[in-house]
């Protein structure tokens, strides 16, 4: 067990005119301590008699202030720590204070201290920080300086001479935090404070609102929890409004369907205006003035759900699109190519109403999928940069989904990048020989769809990165490539073979736009001779088997993939060669090799040194396929 913190000498051990209060010295104890054994009471410096500690307890345990988790064991409950604030506030001799550790005091600043110490304690007098025997003595002029400016920031308050904190000082003080090297633990204590004091709070609000669906509860705390009071709270100066406005929400969610409440109903029941209660939740909901997104399902014109991305509702949804947007993709553009964009919606549909939805909300669904598919290849697509030859399957699976569901405008776009492009330019006025601050604004450019502007910048680095012309060139033809204009790209590759002839990876780049460009015969004409030319380089023979499998040669392409193996059997990416060969066999209906290669490539797949993001995308591919074998044996 940790170190156990003691409170100080005059709550143990009073002024001999005044009388130990044990309520206080034990609540004092668990509310400052995970948890605290029975020895914790009865030793040093402590020293409670046991008749009286046990009466003690029993009291407490009756009153809900106290839990005995396992034999000699015990623990504060929320009323407990209810009852400990009580206390600390009313009794003003017996109040404690907790100190920053040396880490903080060992600089002189002087807001830090302030700021940790009203975090950490109820309230605080100017006295505390001036007192000869206090840990962090600050003198007048500092003390007043300070004060005074964290006042005007909004992170503390004054009230009949106490000094409380805000709300926004708590996010001040948590940001603060960062700048200082303290350990996994110590970030983690004081997060779990916070949380503790928004618990308090919200099951308070619970009790007046009389809010007992467990549902609704855990709903509307994960909504409070994540999403910040104090950046509206120039605007909505009533918090509790705030929490209704994030309850309704919270009650208006798809697994509540049937027991909607309209805007109206809600407004007339826990007394907030009506235009107040719409106006945030189309702030929060459509201008995501918090960094959560929040998706909403319209039912009826005056009728909309909602639910936020990274529940377990949407993480669910995402991964059933995801398994047919893959399977769809695959399939379409390497094999059968017969599939059908509303064949695929038509299935997930199906699959998400009978998982997830209720049916009623089809018609809805059948509305809404298509704008959600939209937003998953952004948000995937975008992440995929073209930077290697094999860039093979992954660059496939989402590369067609945005002409598909084009329907973000370039507004949209711009309000939701410009914030961080600006903190990038500032950094490159900072930095402007920094080629990595280059390619990071590159990447954000590239994730929100703005290519114009990618092509505009890749020809200023070319004036001030000549040296890096070969790569930055290759970055033009991949997001000509993403523009669909492939014959552009292409161009860009000529000129760079002419001028580095002995570049063969740019050789091995033209077959695979020229695959792009479905030129057959030039494609497989290349790497041949490459391969040729290159017989003991195992990636430009996986590169051959990837091409020979995209036009459906699926003999010929396993040789290839063997000899690919044979040749580089150690090489970084030939789990995606044990992949690819099993996809081949499994065209020839040769199951057992297929499901042998495929769980070899699963498994390297998942033991390699790979990124999460390429090393989940290889195993969803490896499962497809595996899948799709199964239920042909069936």
């Amino acid at each position: 067990m940790s170190t156990i913190n003691f409170p100080p000498k005059e709550i143990y051990d009073p002024p001999a005119l005044e009388k130990k209060n044990f309520e206080h010295i034990i609540l004092w104890m668990l509310y400052n301590n995970d948890e605290c054994e029975w020895a914790n009471f009865t030793q040093k410096p402590l020293e409670l008699r046991l008749s009286t500690l046990s009466k003690y307890l029993s009291l407490m345990k009756g009153r809900g202030h106290v839990e005995n988790i396992s034999r000699g064991h015990y623990k504060i409950t929320p009323e407990g720590k209810k009852r400990y604030l009580e206390l600390s506030q009313n009794k003003e001799k017996g109040r404690s204070l907790s100190y920053p550790p040396s880490i903080i005091t060992r600089r002189r600043n002087y807001d830090h201290w302030i700021l940790w110490i009203v975090y950490n304690n109820n309230y605080c007098k100017w006295s505390d920080f001036i007192e000869e025997d206090s840990p962090v003595r600050i003198n007048q002029s500092s003390l007043s300086k300070n004060i005074n400016l964290l006042i005007d920031k909004g992170y503390i308050e004054k009230e009949e001479k106490k000094y409380m904190i805000t709300r926004s000082g708590k996010v001040e003080y948590s940001r603060m935090l960062q700048g200082y090297n303290l350990d996994r633990q110590s970030i983690l204590e004081e997060e779990s404070k916070r949380i503790e004091d928004i618990t308090l709070k919200t099951i308070k609000f619970f009790d007046k609102y009389n809010i007992e669906d467990k549902n609704i509860q855990f709903r509307l705390l994960n909504n409070i929890l994540k999403l910040d009071y104090t950046r509206v709270e120039a605007m909505l100066t009533n918090e509790e409004d705030f929490n209704k406005i994030l309850l309704y929400i919270s009650i208006n969610h798809p697994s509540q369907y049937s027991e909607y409440v309209t805007t109206k109903e809600f407004s007339e029941s826990y007394k907030i205006k009506q235009s107040k209660l719409e106006y945030y939740i189309d702030e929060i909901v459509e201008n995501q003035i918090f960094p959560i997104k929040f998706f909403k399902l319209k039912v009826q014109p005056t009728m909309n759900y909602y639910f936020q991305e990274g529940e377990r509702l949407e993480i669910m949804l995402r991964a059933i699109i995801e398994d047919h947007i893959t399977k769809f993709t695959y399939l379409n553009k390497l094999f059968s190519r017969i599939l059908d964009i509303n064949d695929v919606l038509n299935d997930i549909l199906e699959d998400i109403c009978e998982l997830l939805f209720p049916n009623e909300l089809k018609s809805s669904l059948n509305d809404f999928i298509p704008e959600y598919i939209n937003y998953l290849a952004y948000k995937i697509e975008a992440k995929v940069e073209f930077k290697e030859t094999l860039d093979k399957l992954e660059g496939i699976i989402w590369q067609d989904m945005i002409d598909i569901f084009q329907t973000r405008s370039v507004e949209e776009l711009q309000e939701d990048y410009r914030e961080e492009i600006e903190k990038l330019d500032v950094k490159i006025k900072a930095k402007p020989k920094n080629l990595d601050l280059y390619y990071s604004k590159i990447r954000i450019l590239i994730y929100y769809n703005q290519f114009n502007d990618v092509l505009t910048m890749l020809d200023e680095m070319l004036e001030i990165f000549p040296e890096s012309e070969l790569d930055i060139k290759m970055k033009k033809a991949s997001v000509l490539r993403r523009m669909q204009e492939v014959n552009a790209g292409l161009d860009i590759i000529n000129e760079l073979i002419t001028k580095y002839p002995q570049n063969n990876d740019l050789i091995n780049y033209k077959a695979y736009w020229l695959q792009y460009l479905d030129k057959k015969e030039e494609s497989l004409s290349i790497i041949r001779d490459l391969v040729e030319k290159n017989p003991n380089n195992a990636m430009y023979h996986d590169t051959y088997g990837e091409l020979l499998m995209y036009f459906e040669q699926y003999e010929e392409g396993i040789q290839k993939f063997l000899k690919a193996i044979e040749l580089g059997g150690s090489e970084w990416y030939i789990h995606q060669t044990f992949i690819k060969l099993g996809i081949c066999y499994k065209e020839l209906k040769n199951f057992n090799l297929a499901l042998e290669n495929l769980e070899k490539g699963k498994k390297l797949t998942e033991s390699g040194s790979i990124d999460d993001e390429t090393k989940q995308k290889w195993i969803t591919i490896a499962n497809l396929f595996l899948l799709e074998i199964e239920q042909l044996e069936e």
